[in-house]
């Protein structure tokens, strides 16, 4: 069981709890400088001892690799991976105390909570939408970056937005992703082609295989920025915010920790420099 103090750090930050919002998804600026800092020296408190992790001492973190910017395969990083997701996890892990490791893993898995379920994994950290249904297979911790869905396409495409996606062309979607269920929703005629990962659907693209991909603005922007022959030609606010999930009715009290462990990231700035570093572009 956790230790007792971690109810008093939990009090000194409940309000830095991830509010994310249009302005970078910065922490809430109605929280003085004199509150952060004593959230973070409550949240110094935090003893992560009793936690019931996979590995003792190590934060064991699945995710759905590569999807760039927020995880993608780094021979020079500890872990094996970068990414705001991978450096975020392990600003909190340095918060707990603990080691970390990273396990890539199928999408699916993650918002099932069968991976963790299976002792895969502690955490999943891995750009995924806090939704009901998500929700009831597993406990998010609170949300740390809001975005936004987007339509990709190849610069001479003549396609300018979801309008022109009509019947006889063809839309790429993530399986099992808020994306994937926003193009179902939107898109008007165009035939809708699921593939199981981010990479498979620029390999398409780049193919001539579909005519579009429709999934996270971060992730088509971090590849336009890459590509001069693909632009991001529209994008939709669908309200959505990303968080770290955890199997469902853990007894150990992780979820409080990593919220406490979070909050204290925003309250020292380290999460508004990972932020600066993966998407002042945007």
């Amino acid at each position: 069981m956790r230790a007792m103090r971690l109810m008093a750090a939990l009090a000194a930050v409940s309000l830095l709890a991830a509010a994310c919002g249009d302005d970078a998804d910065e922490p809430d600026e109605d929280v003085t400088e004199e509150t952060a800092d004593e959230a973070v020296d409550d949240a110094d408190e935090i003893d992560a001892s009793g936690l019931d992790l996979v590995a003792e001492g190590t934060l064991t973190v699945c995710s759905d690799i590569p999807y760039a910017p927020f995880e993608f395969e780094d021979p020079d990083a500890p872990t094996g991976y970068s990414g705001f997701d991978i450096e975020l996890m392990e600003a909190i892990t340095e918060v707990l105390g603990l080691d970390i490791a990273v396990v890539a893993t199928g999408f699916e898995g993650l918002t099932s909570g069968a991976s963790m379920a299976a002792g895969q994994c502690d955490i999943a950290a891995s750009a995924m939408t806090i939704t009901e249904e998500r929700a009831e297979n597993v406990d998010f911790a609170d949300a740390y970056y809001e975005a936004k869905q987007s339509l990709l396409v190849p610069v001479d495409a003549g396609i300018e937005s979801i309008d022109d996606l009509v019947e006889g062309l063809s839309v790429g979607v993530q399986s099992g992703t808020t994306g994937e269920i926003y193009a179902q929703e939107n898109v008007p005629g165009a035939e809708l082609i699921a593939f199981e990962s981010s990479g498979d659907l620029f390999v398409a693209l780049e193919a001539g295989r579909i005519d579009a991909i429709l999934q996270d603005l971060p992730v088509n922007a971090e590849q336009a920025r890459a590509d001069d022959a693909i632009t991001v030609v529209d994008e939709f606010d669908t309200e959505e915010d990303y968080g770290f999930a955890m199997e469902k009715d853990r007894a150990d009290g992780l979820v409080d920790a990593i919220n406490a462990a979070l909050a204290q990231v925003r309250a020292d700035s380290t999460y508004d420099t990972l932020y600066d570093k993966y998407f002042s572009a945007e």
